[in-house]
């Protein structure tokens, strides 16, 4: 019987070949899910033989990350703000940037969010953990998203006070009413740029997700424009974007006659986020 180590060495070889960035680290996530463990306690039972049933599991999910396809989407979780989500091929895999969203509206008083483009909802649903008064809508165009995102809900005991539409951005909410908070990271590739993608990416996740197509900033323009019906007076609008966007979605913040607007940078001193306030 083969031992976890010797499959461990096997599996990162097979991944390197197959040109993934850290083979090392992503054969010990996948080994440690096929075998029910903690990554952390992986390397206490290394040396113990493997069990037909995880070494097969262990093996197909070296074959799928060889397609490139992301780890998070192999074992179905991503953690994101200290929690963990179920991501699938339909949502945007949450990622660490993003948490520079999260940090910056929870400086903000809010008791009701709007999430536009919730996918995962990862940014709605942590933002009503860290606010124990708070509820929230969060829609999408896509319906599969908004299964993910009820099934986070309901997995982190937010179901009741987070409410998931249908809806092409402001398009379909009647009935919502104004919110203290709009966030959103919508798609803003610009189409020029999908090519470059890593294929974990443009491969594998959505990409009605990722770009709007033409410049990138179309998202950015519809939800500017439509927030004055949806956001209370003195409410904020956070928005994450592409790190050279920075100066287009401030002015387009600006125009749709915003306050306090400012670019915020990510942990790699990146842009991040625009915000804004409504006067």
């Amino acid at each position: 019987m083969t031992s976890a180590q010797a499959a461990l060495v096997a599996a990162t070889r097979r991944l390197r070949a197959a040109g993934i960035e850290d083979p090392a680290r992503d054969a010990r996530v996948l080994l440690a899910h096929a075998m029910g463990l903690a990554p952390g306690r992986l390397t206490l039972v290394l040396p113990e033989p493997l069990a037909p049933a995880a070494e097969a599991d262990f093996q197909a999910a070296i074959t799928r990350r060889e397609t490139r396809q992301p780890v998070s989407q192999i074992i179905g979780t991503r953690a994101f703000y200290g929690r963990d989500f179920r991501v699938t091929p339909d949502v945007l895999d949450p990622r660490p940037e993003t948490e520079t969203l999260i940090e910056l509206a929870l400086q903000k008083p809010f008791v009701r969010v709007l999430d536009l483009g919730t996918g995962s909802g990862c940014i709605l649903l942590s933002l009503l953990a860290e606010r124990a008064e708070s509820t929230g809508v969060g829609c999408d165009i896509s319906a599969e998203a908004l299964k993910v995102a009820a099934q986070n809900a309901h997995a982190l005991g937010l179901a009741g006070r987070a409410d998931f539409r249908l809806s092409n951005w402001y398009e379909d909410l009647p009935g919502a009413g104004r919110f203290d908070l709009i966030v959103s990271n919508p798609p803003y590739i610009a189409a020029t740029e999908m090519a470059a993608l890593a294929p974990e990416v443009g491969q594998w996740e959505p990409a009605m997700a990722l770009t709007p197509g033409g410049d990138g900033l179309d998202a950015y323009r519809r939800i500017c424009a439509g927030a004055a019906e949806f956001l209370q007076p003195g409410g904020w609008m956070i928005v994450e974007i592409g790190a050279k966007q920075g100066a287009d979605v401030l002015a387009l913040m600006q125009t749709a006659g915003f306050t306090r607007c400012a670019v915020a940078k990510d942990m790699d001193d990146r842009d991040r986020v625009v915000l804004g306030q409504r006067p």
